[in-house]
């Protein structure tokens, strides 16, 4: 723990408290969205929504365990004996980010062996992608870092493999007015994660004191945001444009009186 300007620890905070408002926002957004579209992709928004839950639970937690944290010292926080509690962020991965996979695969509508197929794999994979980086962020060794942080890469990029070339027929066969977001959703997911491992390594290639914790805490935060909210937003339209086509291809087979 750093002791830490005015500026340094307002930013933070107010990343957390940005984050936790978003991340409420959506989820409310989101389930009363529910309605709104075909029952086949209602499980989908649900489970948009239950993301966004979760990380706005974890986000209000991480900002309690900030306040703890510190105290202000002359003109400056300082660190107390309550020590920042970072493992918060991984039980909210552990959680949500399977779910992302899992909302996409829904979305997509694809036969159902298909659909529990794809969804278990990818899911295990991003549960094993998270649980491997853990040891790596709460290490104090560079090395341990480097190692962890290079062995979650592994099924890291397996998942962008499947993202785009295992599940490419899958999107092209799409209905044309979804088929952009699905794209654009799948670029969102990969674009936003690469993040992670940028913010991940910051203290591996000696970034440190409190800068690197501006860097760190804020870049996650700016990443959950991206990933969450914002891919749930194109899961969203993703449903209601499929919801759509299905309405007026309904319209279409039924002659005119």
């Amino acid at each position: 723990m750093e002791t830490l300007s005015l500026g340094q620890y307002d930013l933070i905070f107010n990343a957390f408290s940005f984050g936790f408002a978003t991340l409420a926002a959506a989820t409310l957004f989101f389930w009363l969205g529910i309605g709104q579209v075909k029952s086949e992709y209602k499980t989908a928004l649900v489970i948009t929504g239950l993301v966004t839950f979760i990380a706005a639970y974890h986000y209000f937690r991480i900002g309690q365990s900030w306040v703890d944290a510190y105290t202000l010292v002359d003109g400056v926080h300082v660190p107390t004996e309550k020590a920042f509690n970072s493992a918060y962020r991984y039980v909210d991965w552990l959680l949500t980010v399977p779910l992302l996979l899992i909302e996409l695969i829904l979305v997509m509508s694809l036969s159902r062996s298909e659909t529990v197929s794809r969804a278990t794999s990818l899911g295990l994979a991003a549960l094993l992608m998270v649980a491997l980086g853990y040891p790596g962020e709460v290490s104090d060794s560079g090395g341990v870092r480097w190692i962890f942080g290079l062995l979650s890469m592994i099924p890291f990029l397996w998942i962008v493999f499947q993202l785009y070339v295992g599940l490419g027929k899958a999107i092209e066969s799409q209905p044309e007015n979804a088929r952009g977001l699905v794209r654009t959703a799948r670029n969102v997911t990969v674009g936003s994660w690469c993040f992670y491992p940028v913010v991940y390594f910051a203290g591996a290639v000696g970034l440190e004191g409190p800068f690197a914790t501006v860097v760190v805490e804020v870049g996650y935060t700016i990443a959950d945001i991206i990933a969450k909210a914002g891919f749930g937003v194109l899961i969203y339209m993703i449903a209601m444009r499929k919801s759509e086509d299905t309405n007026d291809s309904i319209k279409t087979a039924v002659p005119a009186e």
